[in-house]
């Protein structure tokens, strides 16, 4: 059999919308380049997410040399610069933590809110800005932009086969938005990993991701369902959350590419440990 490898690549430039699949990409100190570094607020700079608004999931994005491109049905497509300019500052919270952004543009708002029926603005986080990882689980080197709470999600793609299988279904991986799918492993081998190395890059598992009602929603209709919540629910329960691939942070910058290598540099007990008592 083949060693594992990296079969995947893809980043999400605005917080829960459509993320975009690239065959390499650069790896900055806050993870993939552009990955959730815009994100949508409410009108008290609360983030905004596929939890309140699941049409989030079906406006699309690209990104040429210079823009970041929006897309959705019916209108036209919306056209950012990758580096905006400083208009107005803005404090926004995501979770727990509190931070500071910039407001991107009034057409952008305007696109959006309309585009969601639901008034928000769109945040921008320039990198002289701060926000780091809990530190239960990094260290004060180890920051982000706007993900939920570290820079990389890691699934391989035999667990989502797994879980398939379970369900009698084929959703795709895309319901998950891991940023890196591995193909070559045992299911859920990623449960046992503590440090790897892709390519060039070497990573931190350091705890396992939690999945919400995100999960659930089919990305061509908007629409939610119940699973795979109900079977994660059966299969993959502790302490009174569900666990689906391995959140990551990364030791080192460079170029992620598919086909690099995965090499297992430390394993440790299964996280989350599903066979004993939750």
């Amino acid at each position: 059999m083949q060693a594992p490898y990296l079969d995947q690549i893809t980043l999400y430039p605005i917080k829960s919308l459509a993320g975009i699949s690239v065959n390499q990409w650069p790896v900055t100190p806050r993870g993939l380049q552009y990955d959730r570094q815009w994100m949508l607020v409410d009108q008290k700079g609360r983030f905004l997410s596929q939890r309140q608004l699941p049409q989030m999931s079906l406006i699309e994005t690209a990104i040429t040399e210079h823009q970041l491109i929006l897309s959705a049905n019916g209108v036209e497509n919306l056209t950012l610069a990758l580096a905006p300019k400083k208009e107005e500052e803005r404090a926004v919270s995501i979770w727990n933590d509190q931070c500071m952004s910039w407001r991107v543009s009034k057409t952008a708002d305007e696109w959006l809110s309309d585009v969601l029926n639901c008034a928000c603005q769109l945040v921008y986080q320039p990198q002289h800005h701060t926000r780091l990882i809990d530190q239960n689980f990094g260290t004060p080197s180890d920051q982000i932009y706007f993900s939920d709470g570290f820079p990389f999600l890691l699934i391989s793609d035999s667990s989502l086969t797994s879980l398939n299988s379970a369900m009698n279904l084929s959703l795709p991986m895309s319901r998950f938005r891991p940023n890196l799918v591995i193909t070559n492993c045992p299911g859920y081998a990623e449960d046992f990993w503590r440090e790897i190395q892709l390519g060039e890059i070497s990573f931190r598992l350091p705890k396992p991701c939690s999945r919400c009602a995100i999960t659930t929603i089919d990305t061509t209709t908007g629409l939610m369902g119940k699973e795979p919540l109900s079977t994660l629910n059966r299969l993959r329960k502790w302490h009174n959350q569900v666990f689906f691939g391995q959140n990551a942070i990364h030791d080192n910058t460079g170029v992620l590419r598919i086909g690099d290598p995965l090499r297992v540099n430390r394993e440790g007990p299964q996280q989350p440990p599903i066979d004993a008592d939750s």
